[in-house]
């Protein structure tokens, strides 16, 4: 079975998955960035579909981009201009081809954690 990553996006200040949170997925190699895909989270906070399905899993180093701000200001949490957290990156490696990557953030308006999910 080949290698397949997701994510899951959850609004902890709210307590309540993260719905149409805008997620892009690059491919790192060095200082060059390449965009594969962009999603956005339904009901659930997950895309509809792995972000990077088997038929394109390749290992490597990958960058997911959360559009935080434009989620919070939909959802009425973004305080002052600036805001503290706009766009949030994750740089990972995924070095097992056969493996499932997941990728999941909590999120609020002041601060973020992730980890490697099952």
């Amino acid at each position: 079975m080949a290698g397949y990553l997701t994510t899951h996006v959850l609004d902890t200040a709210r307590g309540c998955p993260a719905v149409g949170l805008k997620i892009a997925l690059y491919r790192v190699s060095g200082n060059s960035h390449r965009k594969l895909v962009e999603m956005e989270t339904n009901a659930d906070g997950r895309t509809d579909s792995p972000i990077l399905p088997q038929d394109a899993f390749k290992t490597g180093t990958y960058e997911l981009i959360f559009f935080a701000g434009d989620y919070l200001r939909a959802t009425g949490q973004d305080g002052d201009d600036p805001l503290f957290l706009d766009q949030v990156p994750i740089r990972f490696g995924m070095s097992d081809a056969e493996a499932h990557y997941h990728v999941p953030l909590l999120l609020s308006p002041y601060g973020y954690s992730t980890y490697r999910g099952s």
